[in-house]
């Protein structure tokens, strides 16, 4: 008879994309109603919304997050710090946010779940996106990073530290090296259309954790909404799977709460995890009797035995 520890481990995980504030009780019941094991937010939770953050944290479930624009918008940004709602000389709300998430902010770090032989790994927080060293004073004064050399290297240790060789990777916005065209993952949807908008630094800390032998089954992150600001006929791409079979997951489905017919929907993206293994990724719609109103199969891993619900 298999014993338990030789058995093959699966996990539901869902993403968060960017909450820009829609957050509810219900999110975290409906999350309960789904069994996920795991939960990861990609960021923008809103401007420093303090309080989002709070009722996030508190959340019952395991979970890791990582920071990001929005959740600086009134300390990274000169035009941010002019419409700034506190005095930031008394307050600091980036720190409290911080402070609310604990070990499940990941941004630069990393979190393990060795009983899942898991680690999730962190990228750089508050990222802005693209090739340009945006948020600059805050990436200096907080992490001590000057340049995308650096945070680079910055996620590359925290890969070194993990307890184990299975490495999820979580950012805001996604590495370099998936497309061009503005419905990529990270594709430049604005003026002018087209160009690369992931982050080179994310992209080299993934290759080097390629190179040390690591097993990367998943990276996931938002900050490039789903909906494109050039054409309102296609949607952005959502998964991209590598040549090395990582699942690129862009999971920013935004808004990520919609008014429905009188019913409130919320959406979700969902991993299933297969002895270290993606085997479905999903967009799903959860409405008000937590049921799923409608799920978008965005991957499925061919020849894999898909357990019964």
């Amino acid at each position: 008879m298999t014993s338990q520890k030789t058995q093959p481990i699966t996990l539901k995980i869902a993403v968060v994309g960017d909450v820009h504030d829609q957050w509810e009780v219900e999110d975290g019941i409906a999350l309960k109603h789904l069994g996920v094991d795991l939960v990861l937010f990609v960021g923008d939770f809103g401007n420093e919304s303090v309080e989002v953050v709070k009722a996030i944290a508190s959340l019952d479930i395991p979970k890791a997050a990582v920071m990001g624009n929005h959740d600086a918008w009134y300390t990274a940004t000169e035009w941010g710090r002019k419409k700034c709602p506190y005095d930031r000389s008394k307050e600091d709300w980036v720190q409290e946010q911080l402070d609310l998430l604990g070990s499940a902010h990941v941004g630069y770090g990393k979190l393990d779940f060795p009983d899942w032989n898991l680690t999730v790994v962190g990228g750089r927080p508050f990222t802005w996106g693209g090739s340009e060293w945006r948020f600059a004073d805050i990436c200096k004064e907080r992490y001590g990073v000057t340049s995308p050399e650096e945070s680079a290297a910055k996620i590359t240790a925290a890969v070194k530290s993990a307890a184990t060789d299975t490495i999820i990777f979580l950012g805001h916005n996604g590495p370099s090296g998936l497309g061009d065209r503005p419905e990529d993952p990270c594709g430049k949807d604005w003026h002018p259309i087209g160009g690369d908008f992931g982050d080179p630094d994310f992209a080299e800390a993934i290759s080097q954790t390629l190179t040390a032998g690591k097993t990367i089954p998943l990276v996931t992150f938002g900050h490039m909404h789903h909906s494109l600001r050039h054409t309102k006929k296609e949607l952005r791409k959502a998964i991209f799977r590598s040549p090395e079979g990582i699942i690129y997951l862009n999971a920013a489905s935004v808004p990520r709460i919609v008014e429905n017919d009188s019913q409130k929907l919320r959406n979700f993206s969902l991993v299933t995890l297969e002895a270290g293994v993606v085997t479905q990724a999903a967009l799903v719609w959860v409405g008000n009797d937590l049921q799923v109103v409608s799920e978008e199969i965005l991957y499925e891993r061919s020849h894999s035995v898909v357990q019964p619900a």
